[in-house]
């Protein structure tokens, strides 16, 4: 019997990502921004394009004639970024894969909270670009709120509204930095958990739920695995994350869901289609023996991806994130000491002294990190804070603020720059079908 090799089009991951696909035997065609990509990429490709995958024209003739030349299987990417464009060069090739329509539907929160509002899956209030007035009338009717773009990820651009008094401030603020589309939700409150799930032909299966921090602001800031909770909040979690899979049309791959388990009941704050971030992937294989970063490439091979993977929860653990006032970073101390306490998987700082550290606008913005195994989660977030607080980074004030856009203030287009990035490349707004 001839077994055909899968062809994976890899679209903006990192060198890390792309490495994983030797495990499942695919050969991998990359797919890459000329300013992002890595030389280094290259043996572990068995071909490569540069060009600018949000610029979808360009992304669909490249795909198309990649595909002409030698079929190409399936699209993996994990890089939110490319989801909508992954979606969008699926449907054009005609390929297995998430659809342009499930893409959407999860990228944009606006799409999302139509289609679970209008099928009854844990419905929330909700506007999309309200005037200043409508904001403050949204306020009055469902007290405290959040106002956050429509498209986005990492915490960008969202700010919460706690009063009416808060109503100028934030609308001020939303004009300033040009947030853009953008929609105010009724402020949802309780535990803030995320399910890490994978699915195969439809069939979904949750493999954790997360547990997250942040410390009342709106950047997460922890994480442990598995989220401490009782059997029955886990099934209803577990139930309305399945519901809205099923909604969207997720067939195959890993997704991400945002949840918080209010008074009434568990209620989705957004969705992706891809594993998480924030290194909850590597907390996920610690505890459950499951890489859903290699299991999306053995989508394309032969056999479930998770067979032989998934195992019964194996102790509890957990990510701190390193923060530091704003301003230049003058020392960086205490991370011998943090590593070799016990219990400590890894400890990584992302600054250097001569470093700005900005304020804390997103999770770009954080400074590193530690990851700890520990036997339960009550213990693994313990330790991981003390070990946090052994990092000192120290910082001295940065005359006129450290923001990197030097013609003026912070704008969201100007902190995503850096990335050479947007968060729609089709520019269209989306409704929900």
């Amino acid at each position: 019997m001839i077994v055909v090799r899968g062809r994976v089009l890899v679209v903006g991951d990192s060198i890390r990502l792309i490495s994983k696909a030797k495990s499942a035997d695919v050969d991998v065609v990359y797919m890459q921004k000329p300013s992002q990509f890595d030389p280094a990429l290259i043996p572990h490709c068995q071909q490569l394009v540069l060009v600018d995958y949000q610029h979808v024209p360009s992304a669909v003739a490249m795909a198309t004639a990649l595909h002409r030349i030698a079929p190409i299987t399936r699209i993996v990417t994990q890089t939110e970024a490319a989801q909508l464009v992954a979606g969008h060069l699926t449907d054009a090739l005609g390929i297995a894969g998430t659809s342009e329509r499930c893409a959407r539907l999860l990228h944009d929160k606006s799409a999302m909270r139509a289609l679970l509002n209008e099928q009854g899956i844990g419905a929330v209030p909700y506007a999309v670009n309200p005037t200043q007035a409508d904001l403050r009338e949204f306020v009055v009717t469902h007290g405290a709120a959040i106002v956050k773009p429509t498209k986005g990820s990492g915490s960008l651009g969202v700010r919460r509204v706690e009063s009416v008094e808060d109503v100028d401030e934030v609308w001020a603020w939303s004009q300033s930095f040009e947030l853009g589309e953008f929609q105010v939700e009724k402020l949802l409150t309780g535990p803030e958990l995320s399910v890490e799930s994978f699915s195969v032909s439809g069939r979904h299966t949750i493999v954790a739920v997360t547990a997250k921090d942040t410390e009342g602001g709106t950047v997460e800031l922890g994480h442990v695995i598995p989220a401490p909770l009782a059997e029955e909040d886990l099934d209803r979690i577990h139930e309305l994350t399945v519901r809205l899979l099923d909604a969207v049309g997720l067939e195959d791959g890993p997704a991400h869901t945002e949840i918080i388990l209010t008074a009434e009941g568990p209620r989705v704050v957004e969705s992706h289609t891809r594993r998480g971030g924030d290194r909850i992937n590597d907390l996920v294989r610690m505890v459950y023996g499951v890489d859903m970063e290699e299991a999306a490439y053995r989508l394309v091979g032969h056999g479930a991806p998770l067979d032989g993977h998934l195992h019964p929860a194996q102790g509890a653990a957990a990510i701190r994130f390193l923060t530091a006032a704003p301003g230049v970073v003058t020392a960086v101390t205490g991370l011998e000491a943090a590593r070799a306490v016990d219990g400590v998987v890894e400890v990584s700082v992302s600054v250097d002294v001569g470093s700005v550290v900005p304020e804390l606008r997103w999770s770009d913005d954080r400074s590193g990190h530690v990851i700890v195994r520990a036997d339960d989660a009550g213990t693994a977030v313990r330790l991981a804070r003390e070990v946090a607080r052994q990092v000192v980074i120290t910082t001295e004030p940065v005359t006129g603020g450290p923001g990197p856009d030097a013609a003026g203030a912070d704008t969201l287009s100007s902190i995503l720059r850096p990335y050479d990035e947007v968060f729609d490349p089709f520019h269209t707004p989306v409704t929900a079908p």
